[in-house]
């Protein structure tokens, strides 16, 4: 790699100027010296309540301007390690859900076929079937790591099959999916009958209600999340409904008992050392955001997505250096 992307300087170039990207990232569209690319999916209309999430990539990249390159939980600065870029907006097509996936897949396939690790911000959760389509393609069936309110694996809403109510069981059919390898956590809220989540369980899935999830609390969730992700190429998928709406209320289908902001980075920050090849945050819903503090949310959780490339990055190095010092005794 000889070029290096990385972010604007704020000491020279006010986080205010400039074209908004995600962590004042450049606006370039390629995979040649990158690691990362960060994109945005705004289709919407497979929302099944509230619309707007086609504007979830802008306020999330509105926000991010805030956000620093050293993460001190983690203890790195991520730019010392990862080069990546703000690629743009994938090409949708409002109102038609197929013909958007078409144009995710086409799009995002040529990042992975390169090795890039794309961040996807969406948008509403129907887009994630058409990352899967492109993730498979290029890496085969992969697992799933799934945060969410809701398991997303009802078969239909008014007779139609794709939405964002859906996503993850035709993934599930069309064979995306290494289902010895897939969790789904935060499930809570209303049902239609039981089994609205058998259904998932009965998948393959293993699904962690919310309510377990505080009985057995952060640690006991993020082993049981890596005992089932294993090894492998994983794809993650963060709805931002997994949080609480108190913490984040611009949403299109909140429900009330969820995670907070500070679980939610717990249990992200958990999955350090696992092979994800893909990542995406849905569902951020602007016209129902207060300050700005569902963006704020989304926008640290999109940060740690792109600390767990760099600790790999660090460790990759790390091995590479100690093999040749090795080799050199």
């Amino acid at each position: 790699m000889t070029k290096k992307y990385e972010p604007a300087n704020s000491f020279e170039s006010p986080r205010f100027c400039g074209v908004r990207t995600f962590m004042r990232l450049p606006y370039v569209q390629t995979t040649e010296d990158v690691d990362f690319v960060v994109l945005g999916a705004p289709f919407d209309t497979g929302a099944s309540f509230r619309a707007g999430a086609r504007f979830g990539p802008g306020a999330v990249r509105d926000f991010s301007i805030l956000l620093r390159p050293y993460n001190p939980v983690r203890k790195i600065n991520v730019f010392d390690y990862l080069s990546g870029v703000d690629y743009g907006d994938l090409p949708v097509v409002p109102g038609y859900i197929e013909e958007s996936y078409k144009k995710i897949e086409e799009g995002l396939l040529p990042i992975l076929e390169k090795g890039v690790v794309p961040i996807t911000i969406g948008g509403d959760h129907s887009i994630t079937l058409a990352e899967l389509r492109a993730v498979a393609k290029a890496y085969g069936p992969v697992g799933l790591v799934h945060f969410d309110a809701h398991s997303d694996t009802w078969d239909s809403y008014f007779g139609k099959k794709y939405n964002h109510g859906t996503p993850f069981r035709r993934a599930y059919e069309e064979g995306l999916l290494d289902m010895n390898r897939c969790i789904q956590v935060g499930m809570r809220g209303g049902l239609y009958a039981p089994e609205d989540l058998d259904d998932a369980r009965n998948m393959g899935f293993d699904v962690v209600e919310m309510h377990e999830v505080q009985e057995m609390g952060i640690p006991a969730v993020i082993e049981r999340i890596r005992k089932r992700a294993g090894h492998g190429p994983l794809f993650l998928s963060f709805d931002i409904d997994f949080i609480d709406p108190a913490y984040a209320p611009g949403t299109g289908t909140p429900e009330v008992a969820g995670a907070t902001t500070t679980e939610a980075l717990q249990l992200v920050r958990g999955l350090e050392g696992l092979n994800f090849v893909a990542f995406d945050l849905v569902e951020v819903l602007p016209s129902f955001d207060h300050g700005q503090i569902t963006a704020n949310a989304a926008s640290n959780v999109i940060f740690e997505f792109i600390t767990h490339l760099a600790l790999q990055k660090k460790v990759e190095q790390e091995a590479v250096a100690h093999g040749e010092s090795t080799q050199n005794r």
